[in-house]
């Protein structure tokens, strides 16, 4: 119950400082133009034929990325640490820390925020490249003094490219929504917090 509790409130912090850039953002420069939700892509997915199964493949790869890149960091404390050898009693806090504690947030920064400014300006294959970018940087710099500088390139890799089919779902195959990477991103990361439960790698 306390792990749970504290991702409940740990979700609850990270999406507010990750929202907050973006709000302040739309507050003096869109609202007027449209709603923040809808601004920022938290709107009901349009539908395309073949999006959903795309979804479920996206989720499958990223779930095996997931894999390769737990398997690399084995030995490196990690988000989902805290779940290590818990089992079932790890799952409802496992749906928090992976729908809301990192998911939700990061999709409202990088697809729903940075993407879509960028290629406002720039057009989408700017704003696409450049948050994949980021976002794999981001998630590879934080391991590079545990794993070393070729690791790190990996799972920058991995994860940018990742991050860069996410965006093209959202922008192309789903109107704009970031429900699509939500869905992805969320299942990838209840995926690796099982696997860290039942210490499976």
């Amino acid at each position: 119950m306390d792990l749970f509790i504290n991702k409940l409130m740990s979700s609850v912090i990270e999406i507010i400082l990750f929202a907050s850039i973006p709000f302040i953002w739309w507050l003096i420069g869109a609202r007027k133009k449209a709603g923040f939700f809808d601004w920022i892509g938290l709107k009901k997915m349009e539908k395309h034929k073949g999006t959903i199964p795309l979804i479920i493949v996206i989720t499958a790869v990223f779930c095996a990325v997931s894999i390769v890149i737990l398997y690399m960091i084995r030995d490196v404390e990690t988000a989902s640490s805290g779940f290590d050898g818990l089992g079932v009693k790890a799952i409802p806090a496992i749906l928090v820390y992976a729908i809301f504690n990192t998911a939700l947030p990061e999709e409202m920064m990088f697809r729903g925020f940075l993407l879509k400014r960028i290629a406002s300006r720039a057009g989408f294959s700017a704003g696409n490249t450049i948050q994949a970018v980021v976002f794999g940087l981001m998630h590879g710099i934080m391991f590079v003094a545990h794993v070393g500088m070729a690791k790190a390139i990996i799972i920058v890799i991995f994860t940018g490219l990742i991050g860069w089919v996410m965006g093209y779902i959202n922008e192309k195959r789903s109107g704009g929504s970031i429900l699509s990477s939500w869905i992805i991103h969320a299942l990838s990361n209840i995926f690796s917090g099982l696997v860290s439960a039942f210490s499976l790698l």
